[in-house]
């Protein structure tokens, strides 16, 4: 999908909405996380520790990280779409504007609360901007493209990147917890669920969004 090819259609507005509110509740889902201290998602904990030893904020760690996965689409012979462009601005602007209005949480059962409530409102986010059809963000993307270049298992090439990514986030002092368990464990049928609840019809189709062999599909399963 071209960065244009999507502008048209008489869901047009529906799909835009749910695009921009989609990416911006992942970034105050991401933020949450952040508060609870409980452990982040597998790139929130690289944006973490990058942000550590860099002293920018997360969120604008977020975006550079994001502009420069979207960088390694070229040689893969990726297309991005307005999704995957407004994925790497406005995640981040979202994330650094909650993180500046939510405290800190020291109370145990508060932060358990904001990991809980950062999970659930990660996958409906997931489900709410996925569905709409704009392109995948710049990381889905990348796990598609070395998908259908290596002809490896989303599965597998998903879990190969997200390990590296963990494994040199923590190292680089990024919160690794309960919450990425808990996230890893939950995020599929979480998005799974909100995707077949958001998803928009198809102009001239039967078939919706989640309909079976989708890359958005196998990237939720895997």
């Amino acid at each position: 999908m071209s960065i244009a090819s999507g502008l048209r259609g008489r869901h047009l507005t529906r799909r835009l909405t749910q695009l921009y509110v989609g990416l911006a509740l992942y970034g105050v889902s991401s933020a949450l996380l952040v508060r609870g201290g409980l452990g982040l998602e597998p790139w929130g904990v690289l944006h973490q520790g990058l942000a550590e030893r860099t002293g920018l904020t997360i969120g604008v760690v977020s975006i550079i990280v994001g502009a420069i996965v979207l960088l390694l689409w070229i040689p893969i012979r990726q297309k991005p779409g307005l999704g995957t462009v407004s994925n790497v601005f406005v995640i981040g602007i979202a994330m650094d504007g909650t993180l500046a209005l939510v405290p800190d949480a020291h109370d145990l059962a508060w932060r358990i609360g904001l990991m809980v409530l950062g999970v659930v409102l990660n996958g409906l986010a997931t489900g709410l901007y996925i569905a709409a059809r704009f392109g995948p963000g710049p990381r889905d993307g990348l796990m598609t493209g070395l998908h259908r270049l290596t002809g490896r298992s989303i599965r597998l090439v998903r879990t190969a990147i997200e390990v590296a990514v963990v494994a040199t986030g923590f190292l680089l002092g990024g919160s690794l917890g309960v919450g990425t368990v808990l996230y890893a464990l939950s995020i599929g049928p979480l998005a799974q669920f909100f995707l077949r609840f958001f998803a928009v019809p198809q102009e001239g189709a039967v078939s919706t969004v989640v309909a079976s062999g989708t890359p958005e599909q196998a990237i939720l399963r895997a």
